[in-house]
């Protein structure tokens, strides 16, 4: 009978398994191990490995080799280290390069295998891909006298199952320094896609330094082959999972990592059997005792990580290897990393900074700070949004259906296509009013003038096809189709725009023009006695027969307001008697097909500030990020989630926002536009982050961590929700600031300054509501993280970290500004800014998009909140995107701790 090589027991003729220790026959791990003459059989000690002591070599009666032989031309035989079931291991001179080496020989007979050989080869493969101090460096594959053999590095120590078989548990000081490193080396390795599955103490050297080297990788497989079906390792040392012919993973090392430092700490294995099955029921159904009960010295943060890593479940297992030893004794591999001039890697900044939760008292407080703000938020909307100013009594809908009736009856019966209608911002009659007025004059008459905002009604007798945007625009498709009608109508119903196109081929006598134009008057609620005829100047686009335009005031119920004073030109065009074009203007409206100007809402400051970033991180993520692509010291990973998310919400906003038709091709063009946009946006989004990414992980990584946990799906992290609450709070801060700054006008009298606008998609519903609701990522990801790249530019050219904080709250401050009132908006842009600034300097990149996030939420609520209002729904539902990642962030920064835990020792 042949005997085990790890037990010396007898093994029964055609079993694959070991009757003493279960170990499996057929594994290149057992036939790769050597077990020196005199060294005690026992389960504990299976091998010596590639690499050991010269003073315990066996002698050389038998051996292939002898010493002094040359061995290839280049490797002189120095020792006999070890010899079992896989063939010989020998201590060797390397003449070359001058330095010792151990020989693993592949013994003859099995090297007639041509799995035995392949899985040799594949050690030496697999180990190759990691070089890390903690891990056995295996140099190349050789020949010599017709024997295989792989070259590796020679450490002058002992394996540690000997070690612990000889001394029992490890010192605790000596434990957690093996723990620590063992995480580092096997990190390492699965950092590069190495999974080892045969993780044991044998496995494992301690060199002359007390450093820790993890051997042998003869059955370490890629994650995505993972082995599946194959039972491979050593049944002491196997996961559960493993057993049963699953595929090996991360998880499946840790659990093997698990029962190693299991002895390491107490000195005892957690699970003992002696056959296969024995082995497979003890690992499957069997819960170990606590390391702390066998041990006192074992500390209980220690255990409960052992006893992590020993869950049945794969997934209630650490992440990572260095999650786990973030959570031991000392363990900040970051903070070790950065000390050694090196840079962290992605996994490795992720699993730093320990668990993060919030105490209950610091999360309620946060919490009440946030409700408090928005309390206040809601006090102050009467005064700061525009519709404060008078209420919104018509839905859109309603309104639609006004603009229809408008349409009816001014002659267009026929029956259209299709038509389309959303809300805007009657915003240059605002400003005239803001410049020209006191404010807290003008903002009172509001009352009396109705809601300043505009419905946008058009029709077609065809389908809407815009060549831009996916939505319909005043001027996309182009008013170009006979019997196009577009209508504006102000929120209280009355007409104050019309175009319609009239038909390409005509030959009707004209009937007459002015028997119309008091009907046209009477929609648009103005008295004809109050205008008087001139001539006319504004020329309409569409064809017309005639035109006349009045001079009058009244545009306003009440004849004592100030707007009801204000000149207004009133313009009529007719074509065959029905009215063509129509408008209401006031000293505000200016000819822009001539000057091809608007109003415009944002401070040229901002505009150069912001495409001067723009274009800055364009350059960046062109050449750095491509650069950091091609050197692969980038997290492409994590650049692909981001770009991926991009595209994928820039879908999701054209299926929800966009104006889809029954017409297949304009719908696939349409499609197609979305998408090269998003790619666009995608391809930049991914650059830009491999070329920031890397600097913010070398200089200062703790800006990322909760950053990256979010890359890796990790949303119940207690440092994620804790970060998300932080800039949630601050984030309705900024909002605060905004909303004084507007609402001071109500009270003190200032010029140019206009209040908030609602987000007219969000008042649109629908569609629009839940595209600008996805679509939230597209505006706050790209310039958010510009920003960001911003910030370590400012640090590799200024040096001091304060110097570029300062600089970046200055940019911060110029992208707040506003285009209207310099004395308000300048100091409410400057808190801005700083608030923006200390959360990317103290909290990161997390905390910082959360704060814009939340603040574009609160924005998004119309505002003042009434259940009697027509944007009811919206707000609640924008409410309740607030309130869920409130609450959401609140419970997680937790960590799964009682919510009302407010004991002293909180």
């Amino acid at each position: 009978m042949a005997a085990c090589p790890h037990c010396s027991t007898e093994i029964p003729s055609g079993s694959r398994y070991c009757p003493g220790c279960g170990a499996i026959q057929s594994s290149v791990s057992q036939m790769a191990t050597a077990v020196a003459p005199g060294t005690p059989s026992s389960p504990r000690s299976p091998s010596l490995g590639p690499v050991g002591r010269l003073e315990s070599s066996v002698g050389f009666g038998g051996a292939a080799f002898q010493l002094g032989q040359i061995l290839s031309g280049r490797y002189r035989v120095i020792g006999l280290l070890g010899r079992g079931g896989m063939g010989e291991v020998y201590r060797a001179d390397d003449l070359e390069l001058s330095q010792a080496v151990a020989l693993k020989f592949l013994g003859r007979s099995l090297a007639e295998r041509p799995d035995s050989l392949e899985r040799f080869r594949a050690e030496v493969r697999n180990a190759r891909q990691v070089s890390h101090p903690n891990i056995c460096r295996v140099y190349d594959i050789g020949e010599a006298e017709g024997q295989t053999f792989l070259s590796m590095e020679f450490v002058d120590g002992e394996d540690l199952g000997t070690l612990l078989k000889r001394i029992g548990r490890l010192p605790r000081a000596k434990a957690d320094q093996v723990a620590r490193q063992l995480c580092a080396g096997l990190a390492a390795a699965h950092d590069r896609g190495v999974i080892h599955r045969d993780l044991k103490p044998s496995n494992v050297m301690i060199d002359g330094e007390g450093r820790v080297r993890v051997t042998d990788f003869g059955l370490a497989v890629r994650p995505a082959d993972g082995g599946s079906g194959e039972l491979a390792g050593t049944p002491a040392y196997m996961a559960p999972e493993q057993f049963d012919g699953g595929p090996a993973t991360v998880q499946s090392d840790l659990y093997s990592l698990g029962l190693i430092l299991y002895e390491v700490y107490t000195g005892h294995r957690a699970l003992e059997a002696t056959t296969w099955d024995g082995w497979k029921s003890q690992h499957s159904q069997t819960e170990p005792r606590s390391p702390e009960k066998l041990e006192r010295d074992v500390d209980e943060a220690v255990a409960r990580a052992i006893l992590r890593c020993l869950e049945k479940d794969p997934a209630k297992r650490p992440r990572s290897a260095l999650q786990l030893a973030a959570s031991l004794p000392g363990g900040d591999p970051m903070a070790a990393a950065l000390a050694a001039g090196e840079t962290p890697s992605p996994q490795m900044v992720a699993d730093s900074g320990g668990e993060g939760a919030l105490a209950a008292r610091s999360a309620w407080a946060l919490l009440a700070g946030f409700l408090a703000l928005l309390a206040a938020l809601l006090a102050l909307a009467p005064a700061a949004e525009d519709l404060g100013l008078a209420p919104l009594t018509a839905s859109r809908e309603v309104l639609e259906a006004r603009a229809r009736d408008i349409v009816s009856r001014i002659g267009y019966t026929e029956q259209p296509r299709d038509r389309a209608s959303w809300f805007s911002r009657d915003y240059e009659r605002m400003l005239w009013r803001s410049k020209h007025e006191v404010s807290t004059h003008w903002r009172r008459d509001y009352a009396a003038m109705g809601p300043p905002l505009l419905l946008f009604y058009r029709q077609s007798p065809r389908l809407m096809a815009p060549a831009g945007e996916p939505t319909i625009t005043p001027d996309d498709p182009a008013l170009a189709v006979s019997g196009m009608v577009s209508v504006v109508v102000e929120a209280s119903g009355r007409l104050r725009e019309l175009a319609a196109v009239p038909p390409e081929l005509d030959s009707t006598v004209a009937a007459p023009g002015p028997a119309t134009a008091a009907d046209l008057f009477s929609l648009a609620g103005l008295d004809t006695t109050r205008f008087h005829e001139v001539s006319p100047v504004w020329v309409p686009l569409s064809a017309f027969d005639e035109r006349r335009e009045w001079l009058g005031t009244g545009a306003s119920r009440d004849p004592s307001a100030s707007a009801g004073q204000a000149e207004l030109r009133v313009s009529a065009a007719w074509w065959r008697g029905r009215p063509v074009a129509f408008s209401v203007r006031g000293p505000w409206a200016q000819p822009t097909r001539m000057s091809g100007a608007r109003v415009g809402t944002r401070n040229p400051v901002t505009a150069v500030v912001a495409g001067m970033i723009i274009l800055l991180m364009l350059v960046v993520a062109g050449v750095t990020g491509r650069a950091r692509l091609a050197s692969g010291r980038g997290d492409w990973r994590g650049g692909l989630r981001l770009g991926g998310f991009i595209l994928g919400c820039n879908v999701l906003h054209w299926v929800f926002a966009t104006h889809h038709t029954p017409d297949f091709g304009h719908e696939a063009a349409s499609y197609a536009i979305v998408t090269g946009i998003g790619l666009v946006q995608a391809c930049f989004l991914f650059f830009l982050y491999l070329a920031v990414e890397p600097y913010v992980r070398r200089r200062t990584p703790e800006l990322l961590i909760s950053w990256a946990r979010v890359l890796q799906g990790r949303f119940r992290d207690p440092r994620v929700g804790r970060d998300v609450l932080l800039g949630s709070v601050f984030g309705g801060v900024a909002v605060l600031i905004l909303f004084v700054v507007n609402a001071l006008p109500t009270w003190v009298p200032f010029r140019g300054q206009t209040p908030i606008p609602p987000v007219t998609q969000v008042m649109n519903g629908g569609g629009d509501l839940l595209g600008v609701l996805v679509g939230i990522p597209i505006q706050i990801l790209v310039p958010t993280l510009s920003v960001f790249g911003v910030w370590f530019l400012l640090r590799l050219l200024l040096k001091h970290p304060l110097a570029a904080a300062v600089g970046l709250a200055a940019i911060m401050t110029a992208l707040a500004l506003g285009a209207e009132n310099p004395v308000l908006e300048v100091p409410g842009a400057l808190l801005q800014g700083v608030i923006a600034a200390w959360l990317i300097t103290r909290h990161g990149l997390l905390a910082l998009v959360a704060a814009q996030v939340m603040r574009t939420l609160l924005v998004y609520i119309p505002m003042p909140f009434s259940f009697a209002s027509p944007y009811a729904i919206q707000a609640v539902i924008c409410m309740l995107a607030v309130l869920a990642t409130l609450l959401w962030s609140f419970r997680t920064s937790l960590g799964g701790r009682p919510a009302f835990a407010l004991a002293l020792d909180d």
